[in-house]
């Protein structure tokens, strides 16, 4: 019995260390959801936050659960799965979100999962776990997803620019503030649909660990709505330090601007979330707000700004890997 009781506190402490995650995972990506409508002076930022993290729950009638399904069974082998790797994963993807976030910079929290489980299952069975298909295939999206921002991005602003032309600034102006809380409603069902399915996904595969779930059950919706109430939570919170840096420090945004940023990066978090396929909103919106800064003028993107990104982009999926294998065996002295 006591092993029982032992083997439940410890599922129910990692559940709650993965609603964390999700939290600070919609309190670090918050500026990706936000940053462009509070930049445009569209809305105040406590209207901003309120909207995205509204969105972020609808996102749970939305999408079905197949990035869920690519984090739970497409990474790792789930028959590797224990409580000491789930532990190493969530440690490493917090720890590195923390200090992103604390020095401002938009890193990927997915990709810092990602990492994370990849991390601590090397430590604990090196790399005979490791499901290529699912990892390339995130991988390959680190690229895709902001170039595919950047392309729909720019594209979108060149045909609104060609509908306007014979439109005044202060007319396109008021359209345009009306039309980005929509683009932005849009974003942050992307934004939710994707992101709170990598946490529904980690704790999926914990509970069929366990023997709490059986392989082929579905997933139980106290999990999925638990897991779409936190990143609502934490996006509501807001991760401000990062809101400056996305919203003006890559390229200054007007509300048409925005509102093509904004729904280049929908369609893509759209498309990966209805393809299964966990990817980065911060890739994302950096690449549809480069593509719009770009189409006005290169010289509109401050591309060193822009290149520092990349680089904690280059970094987050080893240095997020390195901190789980430690927490792999920090979990097994202390769980």
């Amino acid at each position: 019995m006591e092993t029982v009781q032992i083997g439940f506190w410890v599922i129910a402490g990692l559940v709650v260390v993965a609603l964390l995650f999700d939290f600070m995972n919609g309190f670090h990506d918050a500026a990706n959801a936000i940053a462009t409508v509070v930049s445009t002076g569209v809305l105040k930022p406590h209207q901003a936050v309120a909207w995205a993290a509204f969105f972020n729950f609808v996102a749970l009638f939305v999408f079905q659960l197949k990035v869920a399904s690519t984090v739970g069974k497409g990474i790792i082998d789930p028959s590797v799965v224990d409580h000491y790797l789930i532990f190493g994963a969530l440690l490493g993807a917090i720890a590195w979100n923390v200090v992103t976030w604390y020095y401002g910079i938009p890193s990927s929290s997915s990709h810092a999962l990602i990492g994370g489980i990849v991390g601590a299952a090397i430590a604990k069975a090196g790399t005979d776990p490791l499901i290529a298909a699912g990892i390339w295939k995130t991988v390959a999206f680190i690229i895709i997803s902001p170039l595919f921002g950047y392309l729909l991005g720019s594209l979108i602003l060149v045909v609104v620019a060609w509908i306007c032309r014979n439109k005044t600034q202060r007319r396109v102006d008021k359209w345009f503030r009306r039309l980005q809380l929509v683009s932005a409603a849009m974003y942050s069902l992307g934004h939710g649909g994707n992101d709170a399915q990598k946490t529904v996904g980690i704790i999926w595969m914990l509970l069929l660990a366990a023997g709490v779930t059986a392989h082929g059950d579905p997933v139980p919706m106290w999990v999925v709505v638990l897991c779409y109430l936190a990143i609502g939570l934490g996006t509501l919170f807001g991760g401000w330090r990062i809101v400056k840096t996305m919203g003006q420090r890559i390229t200054k945004l007007k509300p048409v601007g925005g509102f093509c940023a904004e729904t280049g990066g929908a369609i893509t978090l759209f498309l990966a979330t209805s393809l299964g396929i966990p990817v980065s909103t911060t890739h994302t919106i950096t690449g549809a707000i480069v593509g719009v800064g770009s189409v006005r003028r290169t010289a509109a993107v401050r591309w060193g700004v822009a290149g520092n990104i990349v680089w904690a982009w280059v970094l987050t999926i080893p240095c997020s890997g390195l901190i789980a294998a430690g927490g792999y065996w920090l979990g097994r002295s202390i769980l």
